[in-house]
């Protein structure tokens, strides 16, 4: 009996530890040399996994940002025109998808002359009213929406809350011009504003915080502070997850860009502290009483001035393993070439090192895009915006088919804007679970001898 037992804890244990040197191996993922060709003329190479494919989706955009999905299942995506603080941008309507080819037949204006749009999402409230939310630099605007419109049937927008909009300009200055929006599971609506600077003690609360309110724009209170720009923000299970920018000042290696799992209450630390190499650190300029001691740490982290930006959460049970139970997040890229972090998308589970998922944007001296907002629409697909070329591309498994289907019918209090996922993400890699069953086979083993 202990003989055949020895035979199968052995057994067990060999095929356990195959079965995580195999998990192991499949996580480093190989890239391969995809060749991109725009309509403009320019063609580039990429750099993506092999059962992948990338195809440009929709082009002649100008500075593409953050999507929102209609309840009708139409895509719509905000374009904040340039790098200026302007009132050019626009709302476009991504129509006709083919899901052969992986394009959209028609992009349609939605709406104009708009004020730094960065952020646009849907909400469906309790009484069944579609609604469309828009975040610009200076007023979160709210109307009532009609399936299937091109342009609003509302044009008596509903201004829920007005922002800070003066400062100095974007592309040469500190101030940040985005707004996000995200809902979450239980309508509450959350919005992110940018600070004034690059570290300084700000005029107005409201600067360098996530926003909650209700629906309807009442009770607006801060729920997390010190964030310098959290560009991106979303709902993925129980969490607030939020992107954020590092300061400027601390030289090409530091602080961390940061992505946080927000906690209600919490303070973030900016500007008297910074997070490098996952620590938490007292800024010697900006220095403040209370110190860093409270400041969390960040789910995960990337390197400096990387400019992480959009996200989103991969968890089908059809998901490709390579990017399963992780987020994919745009690292928009340095603004100083020279520096060059970013400028790919990466894989992040909390505990592991980044992986890159699609690489080669920077080549050399020459930026031949810029990640920006990310939108699952499939188990193994995506869309991204480039803001620097003005693309929207589609990244998809090979075989994989990603159908707009119209939205189920309204919930009460259940925002239809984006494929939020059903389990939260984990707090630890599967590949620590795996050999700590093998630390437990191997215990056991020991036991019978």
């Amino acid at each position: 009996m202990i003989k055949n037992s020895k035979i199968f804890f052995s057994l067990a244990l060999s095929a356990l530890v195959l079965i995580c040197d195999s998990a192991a191996a499949s996580a480093q993922i190989k890239l391969v040399t995809q060749k991109v060709s725009l309509r403009d003329g320019r063609k580039f190479n990429l750099n993506l996994p092999a059962d992948y494919e990338i195809v440009p989706a929709a082009e002649g955009l100008r500075r593409p940002r953050f999507f929102a999905r209609a309840p009708d299942g139409r895509i719509f995506v905000t374009d904040m025109y340039d790098l200026t603080d302007n009132r050019r941008g626009a709302v476009y309507i991504l129509d006709d998808w083919n899901h052969e080819t992986g394009r959209f037949g028609a992009v349609t204006p939605y709406l104009t002359n708009l004020k730094n749009p960065n952020s646009a999402q849907f909400y469906t409230d309790e009484n069944g009213q579609d609604w469309f939310y828009l975040a610009e630099t200076d007023k979160l605007t709210r109307r009532k929406f009609t399936r299937g419109e091109k342009k609003p049937t509302d044009r008596k927008p509903q201004t829920l809350a007005a922002f800070p909009d003066y400062g100095l300009s974007y592309k040469y200055g500190g101030w940040h011009l985005t707004r996000t929006i995200a809902f979450s599971p239980a309508g509450k609506i959350y919005v992110s504003v940018g600070s004034s600077c690059n570290a300084c003690a700000e005029k107005e609360a409201v600067r360098a915080t996530v926003l909650e309110m209700n629906a309807d724009g009442s009770e607006q209170r801060i729920y997390a502070k010190g964030l310098r720009n959290a560009v991106d923000i979303k709902w993925i299970g129980k969490f607030l997850f939020a992107t954020n920018q590092g300061v400027d000042h601390l030289g090409a290696n530091k602080p961390d860009e940061t992505f946080y799992a927000l906690k209600d209450g919490a303070d973030y630390g900016w500007a008297a502290c910074y997070q490098s190499n996952g620590v938490v650190f007292a800024d010697p300029q900006h220095r403040r009483k209370i110190g860093c001691r409270n400041v969390p740490a960040a789910y995960a982290f990337f390197p400096a001035h990387s400019s992480a930006l959009g996200f989103d959460y991969f968890d089908g049970a059809e998901t490709d393993q390579a990017i399963k139970n992780a987020f994919l997040v745009a690292l928009h890229g340095s603004t100083d070439k020279a520096i060059g972090s970013g400028y790919k998308i990466v894989i992040v589970r909390k505990g592991e090192k980044t992986q890159d998922f699609i690489s080669g944007f920077l080549q050399g001296k020459t930026v031949v895009g810029r990640p920006c907002g990310i939108m699952r629409i499939g188990e193994s697909s995506l869309l991204f915006t480039d803001d620097h070329s003005g693309v929207v591309y589609h990244v998809r498994r090979k075989g994989a088919i990603a159908e707009f289907a119209a939205a189920p019918e309204p919930k009460s209090k259940v925002s239809e804007i984006v494929n939020t996922t059903t389990t939260a993400p984990e707090s630890e890699p599967k590949t620590k679970s795996c050999f700590g069953a093998a630390i437990v086979l191997a215990a056991l083993l020991r036991l019978i001898f």
